[in-house]
């Protein structure tokens, strides 16, 4: 049955994709300083548009004047995180009222709030930082995880997808979807990384790169985290064209084995009878290997990236929907249901 909190936690999550969403498409369009400043907007809660306050923005930020769409862009991102945060201290307060129920998951509901903060403080050094891609790329994955936690959340209290009795062969399943699953997140870390570093179009061509299928790459300086300094604007990137080719190919291959091993755990969720999670997964699959395609022979155009950064997240979520499907049931379930069998045999 489904326990107190369902319907907002079912809520938050509708509302943290579209912030992913909306994170990927202020990202795409070069608005992620559309604010200089956090949380408002050259001093403002909105957008200064009158010309009294486009002169006092102009005053406190000489240097940075105010492109609206840039600004509303970000500001959007902005009410709707913050909106998400609330929904998330929601769930909170309504976790820890039920912290004596023992199948309740207060731990998850007070950790979600704990991310949430988190994200707040990379979101203020997105801005502070000047995009500084370390910063940029941990703020990205925060997002994903805030996203990964309302899944669990929505599936613990909805009550359904029980876990399935342990076999051999469901201990394999298992394995290999932990597996898919880390390869997975490695590969939003990878794209991330890409997209931080404005490298998406270092290669244009496919399935070589600049022509070759080994091209001119440094991933010395493309994976050095200790190179990029904090302090300059990182808008447009600093890198030059050997590291962003190194990081770009190196996502590339990383698309390679995504593919193979998700299909692989999709063949075997097909062999286990689990026939509508198996179409689900490499029904996201086939179209986020597509999407990532038609960004490279297209040069990245605008909905197709923010279309590919979606589809990941579909993607994660689906993996991790297949984790908990093949999970192994939980020390609490098994004490609950031994209770009541204990009991009976003792009025017997």
């Amino acid at each position: 049955m489904r326990k107190p909190g369902y319907n907002l936690a079912l809520a938050g999550l509708l509302l943290c994709f579209i912030v992913v969403i909306l994170g990927a498409y202020t990202r795409l369009v070069h608005a992620g300083l559309g604010c200089p400043d956090w949380p408002g907007c050259y001093g403002f809660l909105t957008v200064p548009q009158s010309d009294h306050a486009l002169e006092t923005a102009q005053l406190r930020f000489p240097d940075d004047p105010v492109e609206a769409f840039k600004a509303w862009a970000e500001m959007i991102h902005r009410y709707a995180a913050g909106t998400l945060g609330l929904l998330i201290l929601g769930l909170a307060v309504i976790g820890i009222r039920q912290r004596r129920d023992p199948g309740y998951p207060t731990g998850l509901c007070v950790g979600l709030l704990a991310l949430v903060v988190c994200q707040a403080l990379f979101g203020m050094w997105t801005v502070t930082l000047k995009l500084w891609p370390q910063v940029v790329t941990a703020h990205l994955l925060g997002g994903f995880a805030t996203l990964s936690l309302l899944l669990l959340l929505v599936l613990r209290l909805s009550g359904r997808l029980p876990a399935l009795h342990p076999t051999r062969s469901l201990t394999r399943l298992r394995l290999l979807a932990r597996f898919a699953l880390a390869v997975v997140i490695l590969q939003i870390m990878l794209g991330g990384w890409t997209s931080t570093n404005y490298a998406a179009v270092a290669c244009i061509d496919l399935p070589t790169c600049h022509g070759e299928w080994w091209p001119e790459m440094d991933f010395h300086t493309g994976f050095n985290l200790l190179h990029q300094e904090i302090g300059p604007n990182y808008l447009g990137g600093m890198l030059e064209g050997p590291g962003r080719t190194a990081i770009h190919f190196t996502h590339r291959l990383g698309a390679l084995l995504t593919t193979f091993v998700v299909l692989l755990l999709g063949w075997q969720l097909w062999r286990a009878r689990l026939h509508g999670l198996a179409l689900l997964l490499c029904l996201a699959l086939t179209t986020q290997v597509g999407l990532g395609i038609t960004n490279v022979l297209a040069a990245l155009p605008l909905a197709v990236a923010v279309a590919h950064n979606g589809m990941a997240a579909l993607l994660l979520l689906c993996t991790l929907a297949v984790n908990y499907r093949v999970r192994a049931p939980t020390t609490v379930r098994v004490r609950l249901e031994a209770r009541p069998r204990r009991s009976l045999a003792s009025h017997a």
